[in-house]
């Protein structure tokens, strides 16, 4: 007689189980998200604030000759490449950046741990400019540009369900193109081929095309988000350095004792 075969098993649930530290990394983003949304919310300016504040971004711009978000817009209008803008806005920080963190997060620990600290930071660094420094988005600053993405997606921007979960008010600094450049780095530094590298790095300036287009961040905004970004990996990392020097002195402690 043949012996009988064990009942096969299907692999799927174990391929969807998390590792505690996986699940660890899952809960820490998503109390960190949680706590600058509710922080963020909280802050919320009023709109003749943000639109004084916005006018003056308008006035430097114009002054330095940057102003040209109402010329990306009418350039793109009606095109499909404003049907790509709007969608690549939307994905930026809903797809792609949980999305880039589960990338690193598999190929290298070490970039994973950047990117996510250098978003913690930015997080933390922003909510206080959103509180002091309100500034409505250009779509909503009455200087002549649309709403693209609630005219041509049906996701409404300034819908009353969409507004409960973000701040329409917090345009300085823009974390959609800072996060975006920090991705594109940290994307490029885990890739080997040259022309993979290289479109990594697009993915931040295609998104600072893709604010600007839509209506939501005037050129000023970018920079700000670009800045906040910087800062945000210098604090990151330096908290890591922090973090690596506790441990290693513990361990020196039960060795001098023991002398």
């Amino acid at each position: 007689m043949l012996a009988a075969s064990p009942p096969h098993r299907s692999s799927w649930p174990r391929a969807l189980s998390l590792s505690p530290r996986a699940r660890a990394q899952i809960g820490l983003y998503l109390l960190a998200y949680l706590v600058y949304s509710a922080a963020r919310y909280v802050t919320v300016g009023d709109l003749p604030s943000a639109k004084a504040h916005a006018a003056a971004i308008v006035s430097l711009e114009h002054h330095l000759g940057v102003g040209v978000e109402a010329s990306v817009q009418h350039f793109f209008a009606g095109s499909w490449a404003m049907w790509v803008l709007n969608h690549v806005y939307l994905a930026a920080q809903l797809v792609v950046l949980p999305g880039s963190l589960v990338f690193l997060y598999h190929r290298s620990f070490e970039l994973y741990q950047r990117l996510r600290n250098t978003i913690l930071a930015t997080w933390l660094l922003s909510i206080p400019v959103y509180a002091l420094f309100p500034v409505a988005p250009p779509r909503l600053a009455n200087v002549g540009l649309l709403d693209t993405i609630s005219k041509s997606t049906g996701f409404g921007m300034d819908g009353h369900l969409t507004t409960s979960f973000y701040n329409q008010l917090a345009a300085v600094p823009s974390l959609h193109v800072g996060f975006a450049v920090a991705i594109g780095i940290a994307i490029s530094a885990s890739l080997r081929h040259p022309v993979l590298k290289g479109l990594a790095l697009l993915w931040g300036p295609l998104v600072g095309l893709a604010v600007v287009a839509t209506g939501n961040h005037f050129v000023f905004d970018m920079v700000a988000g670009v800045a906040a970004a910087a800062l945000g990996y210098v604090l990151g990392a330096a908290a890591t350095r922090a973090r690596v020097r506790r441990p290693a002195s513990r361990q020196l402690q039960p060795a001098f004792c023991e002398a």
